[in-house]
Formats: structure tokens, C-alpha cells, sequence
């Protein structure tokens, strides 16, 4: 099965749920801990061998092409102070052999329409797409699988199409697209067959406590799928949509993940990923520990 080398990622959204952060910064530009949300993101995708990053924008948001693109002036100061640690970062965000191509999309038109304005660089190829809200952090062990790359060898294995998902407790299944199993039990790092995807069901017709988490895999045949998709939910073209009609002809499976995952879309979920984030580094997590401690801002 054909390996999957390129990823869509969708930037154009306005980041109304970060109001006023924002009014003039793009939301993927926000920093977890010591890099934009969108770095996070794109470094996922190139672990799991990702070679051609397409970033789907919009007028008024130049300021993320250009954190992947070189910064000489910056650089030649670090260069010249020395400063070669801070350097290394800046300079080598993107590896050698990995491009980041961006497009517009000139109308917003939702997330299946986004996907859409890539056609044309897909070349017909399955490809992967990441949302860049969705901050997905794998246990940092050594011997921990990676979850994007996980799910990338289990689309090469079974060449069905793969749509990440996490469990959610208790009444949060109303706010996610849940897929429905059948009742079969998943484990994590599994690959099972979808049967159906319901959109944001209630607690008590929910098929599954797994939530659609923002990663997929999928077949060319989507797109074609989308050309014929017709504006729904919002007046927008969705991509579940889509992801209906292909499970009715080459089906879809679930991947089950068990990363901490946050939604830096919101408040809480963006104050969480800086949190968890930053106690992963050793020169900051006593801080983070002392200042929980102490409850200063009761």
C-alpha cells in the first residue's frame, strides 16, 4: 500500500473562541510553551514521515508562512551572539527533504471545502489531514508508540482509510462526532471497523464514548466524494459528509489513541497544553509544581 507523504492542514479559520488573543495574531500562531500551536502540529506529522506539508490559508494570515520560512537577519544576530542552542530552533524548524506548500481558501467554507482546495497538489494520492487546534501529546517515553505514525502503518496495512479517535467521558460525547463500533471493545493503538459516525449524539443514544479527535487518513476517492458534497451544518461543506458516503463504498476504521490531547481552540484546552507542555521540561515543571502548591491565587 502507497505510504502517505502528504498532509492538509486547514489554518484558515478566524479563532473566534480566542477572542481578543486573536484580533491580529493567527490562532495557530499562539504559543504552547516554547513554539506556535502549529509547530507542534507540523512536527507530528513530519515524525510519522510526512514530506510535503500543505497548509490551507487565508488573506491575512502570511504570518505562518513565514515562521517556516528563513529568518536571516534573525539568524545572522543569533550567529554572531553565539546563541547557537536558540539558533538550532529557529533555523531548523523545517528538516531538509520537507516542503510546507500553502494555498488559499478564499471563501470559508468549511472544513470539507478546505480540503478541497488541495486537490490539485494530492495528485491523486491518499493523504493525511491535521487539524491544527488539536494538540495530541504521546507519552514521552522512549518506547511509546507514536500515535500519528501508528496510525500511518496501520493505514499501510490495511488500506482502509483511518480516523484517530480518544475516549471521552460522561456527557462530553454531546459536544464530538462519535463512531460507532458495533460494541466492539477497542484497545488502544487498534485499528477497528467503523459502522457509523454520529454527530454530537446525547448521552444516551451515543453508540461509543470515541470521539473523532482531528487526525485522518484518507484515500483519494474522498475527494471526489467532496466535489459531489453538497453545504450542510453552517452552510459549509463538511468533511463527515464525505466520511459518510466513503463508509458506505471502501468503509473507514477507528485508531484509537491514548495521548493527552487538548483543544487549543478554546481557553481551557490552550491553558491546559501549556500546562502539561511545560511539565514535561525539567527546568519548568518544579515552577509549575511550587506555584500550584502554593495557591497564591485563591
Amino acid at each position: 500500500m502507497n505510504k502517505i507523504r502528504k498532509a492538509v492542514i486547514p489554518v484558515a479559520g478566524l479563532g473566534t473562541r480566542m477572542l481578543p488573543a486573536t484580533k491580529a495574531i493567527p490562532k495557530e500562531l499562539l504559543p504552547v510553551y516554547d513554539r506556535p500551536i502549529i509547530e507542534h502540529v507540523v512536527k507530528e506529522a513530519i515524525a510519522g514521515g510526512i514530506t510535503e506539508i500543505i497548509l490551507v490559508t487565508r488573506s491575512g494570515k502570511e504570518a505562518i508562512e513565514n515562521h517556516f520560512d528563513a529568518h536571516y537577519e534573525l539568524e545572522s544576530r543569533l550567529e554572531k551572539k553565539g546563541n547557537k542552542t536558540i539558533l538550532g530552533k529557529v533555523k531548523n524548524i523545517i528538516p531538509k527533504g520537507v516542503n510546507v506548500i500553502s494555498i488559499r481558501q478564499h471563501d470559508a467554507l468549511g472544513l470539507g471545502h478546505a480540503v478541497l482546495c488541495a486537490k490539485h497538489l494530492l495528485n491523486n494520492e491518499p493523504f493525511a489531514v491535521l487539524l491544527p487546534d488539536v494538540l495530541v501529546l504521546d507519552s514521552p517515553s522512549v518506547d511509546k508508540n507514536h500515535s500519528f505514525s501508528a496510525m500511518l502503518k496501520a493505514w499501510e496495512e490495511t488500506g482502509i482509510g483511518q480516523i484517530m479517535v480518544e475516549k471521552v467521558e460522561g456527557n462530553a460525547v454531546e459536544n464530538y462526532g462519535i463512531a460507532d463500533l458495533s460494541g466492539i471493545p477497542a484497545k488502544p493503538f487498534e485499528s477497528i471497523k467503523i459502522a457509523g459516525l454520529v454527530e454530537k449524539p446525547s448521552v444516551k443514544k451515543a453508540p461509543s464514548n470515541l470521539a473523532v479527535l482531528g487526525r485522518y487518513i484518507l484515500p483519494p476517492q474522498v475527494l471526489q466524494l467532496l466535489e459531489k458534497t453538497t453545504a450542510g451544518v453552517g452552510d459549509e461543506i463538511q468533511l463527515t459528509d464525505a466520511l459518510h458516503e466513503l463508509l458506505k463504498l471502501d468503509g473507514l476504521n477507528a485508531f484509537l489513541t491514548d495521548a493527552e490531547t487538548f483543544d487549543c481552540g478554546n481557553k481551557e484546552g490552550f491553558l491546559g497544553a501549556n500546562l502539561a507542555v511545560g511539565m514535561r521540561d525539567a527546568s519548568t515543571k518544579k515552577y509549575l509544581l511550587d506555584l500550584i502548591r502554593s495557591n497564591n491565587w485563591k
